[in-house]
């Protein structure tokens, strides 16, 4: 799905009213009704509700509501956020219709004597993505007050006061919505940490923008749907054999950490691929081939840590490496003669990241790479980021420098490609914080760039794959008791799923 800017959104309102021979407020009741039917399938006649409502035509999508709330025979307030007598035309025109219909509307000035209560239910209108500035003064005293009835709170488009296309500012005053009702087209403000309390769980409703437009019309955003995988999704030939599907080297572990090298092993299998060899310490040989029986080893020359580049690199695949491996000097040095080594793919996470972040080797990446931190680790490559706004630009800059793939992992973790394109995914959850979920990841990736996709291709289905491996785990396990193996075991189930 594409995901567009303040700006793009208008562009399409506007094509959409001209091109239609519709008027703007009958796009504008579509809307509202759209906010109807999610309060009328999820709320009784006998919820109270107060809607603010401001002077542009976030506010007259809120008084068009109130009037279908009315007339549906919900008992309303309406508080006018009116600033001046300047509203918009579609707000002035659905305000003129809530006149002498028995709905009592105040203005905004006397919000303190309306004795707001923790069952009521409010609507949010004030503001929508035409806002540019923060709020201040009296509206943000107000918007305060709001948040603090801890009432259940429906925010229309957008929470007044959230900047819509990222993170500008990390403590907005803005309304701490429970829902926020988006239409059409998720905001990009609603993919990154700082705004989850405002956002609350944000749903998405068809208004009719027109469809042609829209998938003609550039952006850089979108999320990573399920009909976007199956196109990447490779068919299997009955004719196929091992040797079909790729050969992954991984170079993971070290003692104490021998289990981000097996949970990346296994992951790596249940992609799909052919062979995997794993290059291990002397200390992991024994648990990695218990553990791992389908798994060949390559055994380092050192005892407990990686120290050396496999002989025969240039047969493989891809290679993965990071997991587990630490950042003792002999594996720097390793590193640093792995990345001059050989052309073959690689899938970099953790410590071999780490160890490119101590000595700035960042410019020794080859082109196509793939590496897969974590905010921390992203932030020891490249310096502290104020946010995740912030963060993702400079992911942004770095993979086009370099023409690599970043995947910034966490909530909705984004894949940013060389051609300045971020994709948003949209499968996981938080139960997924757990240990060794990474080295699942990167096994997963690893092994999918072993089997022929791309870069680009294998970050997006390796994302893909993980996140809803996660969810199935999540539904047999719970988020709060789930761990990496299963992730690993429903690694079948998200193909299934997608297939």
């Amino acid at each position: 799905m594409k995901i567009f800017n303040s700006t793009a959104i208008r562009q399409i309102d506007a094509y959409t009213i001209e091109k239609n021979h519709i008027k703007s407020i009958e796009l504008m009741e579509v809307a509202a009704r759209s906010v109807f039917e999610y309060i009328i399938q999820h709320y009784d006649i006998e919820k109270k509700i107060i809607i603010f409502a401001g002077q542009g035509n976030n506010g007259g999508d809120a008084l068009a509501l109130a009037r279908l709330l009315h007339i549906a025979g919900f008992s309303i307030k309406v508080i006018t956020v009116f600033l001046s007598d300047n509203l918009s035309d579609d707000c002035e025109t659905n305000y003129k219709a809530l006149l002498n219909k028995n709905i009592p509307i105040y203005h905004y000035s006397i919000y303190l004597e309306l004795n707001i209560k923790e069952d009521y239910l409010i609507i949010d209108g004030i503001f929508g993505t035409g806002l540019n500035k923060p709020i201040t003064g009296k509206l943000a005293d107000m918007i305060v007050y709001i948040n603090s009835r801890n009432c259940e709170i429906i925010a229309i488009d957008i929470p007044s006061g959230l900047p819509s296309d990222g993170v500008t500012e990390t403590n907005p005053i803005a309304i701490k919505a429970t829902i926020t009702i988006s239409f059409q087209f998720p905001k990009i403000s609603f993919f990154f940490a700082e705004y989850e309390s405002f956002i609350g769980k944000w749903i998405l409703t068809n208004i009719g923008l027109d469809k042609e437009y829209i998938a003609n019309k550039e952006t850089n955003f979108y999320t990573i749907t399920k009909e976007r995988i199956q196109k990447i999704l490779k068919k299997r030939s009955v004719f196929s054999h091992k040797g079909t599907f790729g050969h992954c080297l991984l170079m993971n572990g070290s003692y104490g950490k021998m289990g981000a090298g097996i949970l990346s092993a296994k992951a790596c299998l249940r992609s799909g691929v052919g062979l995997l060899t794993t290059h291990i310490p002397v200390c992991g040989n024994t648990v990695m081939q218990i553990a791992v029986p389908e798994a060949m080893t390559y055994t380092d020359m050192q005892e407990l840590t990686l120290t050396s580049v496999h002989d025969n690199i240039n047969d493989f695949d891809a290679v993965g490496c990071g997991c587990g491996i630490g950042t003792a000097i002999h594996t720097q040095k390793m590193i640093h003669n792995l990345l001059l080594s050989t052309n073959t793919p690689f899938v970099l996470d953790a410590d071999a990241l780490n160890c490119i972040a101590l000595n700035n080797w960042k410019h020794l990446l080859p082109k196509n790479t793939i590496i897969t931190p974590h905010p921390k680790e992203f932030d020891r490559l490249v310096g502290e980021s104020k946010h995740n706004g912030e963060r993702l630009q400079k992911a942004i800059l770095l993979s086009k420098q370099l023409t690599i793939v970043i995947i910034l992992k966490g909530a909705y973790t984004r894949v940013v490609l060389p051609n300045g394109k971020v994709y948003f995914n949209t499968t996981g959850n938080p139960g997924m914080a757990t240990a060794g979920s990474g080295d699942v990841l990167t096994g997963i990736i690893a092994g999918l760039r072993a089997q022929k996709y791309d870069a680009i291709e294998a970050s997006l289905l390796g994302v893909y794959l993980h996140g809803l491996a996660g969810d199935y785990a999540k539904e047999k396990y719970s988020e709060k008791s789930l761990v990496a193996t299963d992730i690993i075991e429903n690694i079948s189930e998200a193909y299934k799923f997608i297939l």
